[in-house]
């Protein structure tokens, strides 16, 4: 029996949690409402990620980069960068950083959410 982590998924609060939904599902999610259970959700599933939307308290969601001053709200790892890239532009998603290769050597490009969340989309250089 093998030992270890399998997958990892987004637990992102929102104070919209409909309006938020409803902004991933234009890109492609689909989502799964548990809005009736004891902690209100959404489950939102495109390919291998997953994204858990969660209500926040708040009344709007303050990126990393503007607590900590630097960092992603999340890295979506994929190996179609390109693709992905241009998809999300026609849809109008708004390109933060265009794909380029990272001092860190890796191949991505991060896009902003409805909330303002900084999202990577990347993979390792070979």
């Amino acid at each position: 029996m093998s030992v270890g982590f399998s997958h990892c998924l987004q637990i992102f609060p929102t104070p919209d949690i409909h309006k938020t939904a409803d902004y991933y599902t234009n890109l492609g999610f689909r989502a799964v409402n548990y809005l009736d259970s004891e902690e209100p959700h959404i489950c939102l599933y495109r390919d291998s990620i997953e994204i858990v939307l969660t209500k926040s308290k708040q009344d709007q969601y303050v990126p990393n980069r503007v607590i900590h001053g630097y960092g992603y709200d999340a890295y979506f790892v994929a190996t179609e960068q390109k693709e992905l890239e241009q998809e999300l532009l026609h849809l109008g998603v708004k390109i933060v950083r265009p794909l380029a290769t990272t001092d860190y050597n890796n191949n991505e490009f991060v896009f902003e959410d409805i909330d303002g969340r900084w999202i990577a989309v990347g993979n390792k250089n070979a």
